[in-house]
């Protein structure tokens, strides 16, 4: 993507997976970087789906899904990627073992990318995650299944699914 103009994803055609040399990844996290600080998030910044995908099969970061593990089984996940829930079952408690759980899994300098349905759970993740000294916590954009449209669905206006980037489903 590399448009540091805009705190959303954009249209352009994420890096391709291994085409990318670090180059162009800690570019991605440079823009996103500068962004945070720009807008004055409490984390490292947000990439978009697409870069994040890059990231991630690239062996730069590693994909946090923040989602509820209903969620996962039933709307779908992302192969091969770490879950962590944010709040759990269906009344949407906060997990308050977050912090946690994340660090018996992730090491605190790894480059991590969150990841949630639209990309606000995912933000307070990064968030909770920088607060107990992550210090490469990316939100990622959008989300699993993008905004709500006019009809209030999910999943025709941007998100990990919508752009086409890998997913299965139980």
């Amino acid at each position: 993507m590399l448009d540091s103009s805009s705190a959303t994803a954009t249209n352009a055609a994420p890096v391709p997976p291994g085409s990318g040399s670090a180059d162009i990844a800690e570019t991605v996290l440079q823009q996103a970087r500068e962004r945070a600080r720009a807008e004055g998030q409490p984390y490292a910044g947000g990439v978009s789906p697409g870069d994040a995908w890059t990231l991630v099969s690239d062996g730069r970061a590693v994909l946090v899904d923040v989602r509820t593990g209903e969620e996962r089984k039933f709307v779908g996940q992302v192969p091969d990627t770490l879950h962590v829930a944010w709040m759990t079952g269906t009344a949407m408690n906060r997990n308050p073992r977050f912090v946690k759980e994340l660090e018996v899994k992730v090491k605190k300098d790894a480059v991590v990318v969150f990841l949630c349905r639209s990309g606000k759970r995912s933000a307070a993740a990064a968030e909770a995650a920088a607060k107990a000294g992550f210090v490469n916590a990316f939100n990622i954009l959008e989300g699993f299944e993008g905004d709500l449209d006019a009809a209030q669905r999910r999943g025709g206006l941007g998100g990990w699914r919508f752009h086409g980037l890998p997913w299965i489903q139980d």
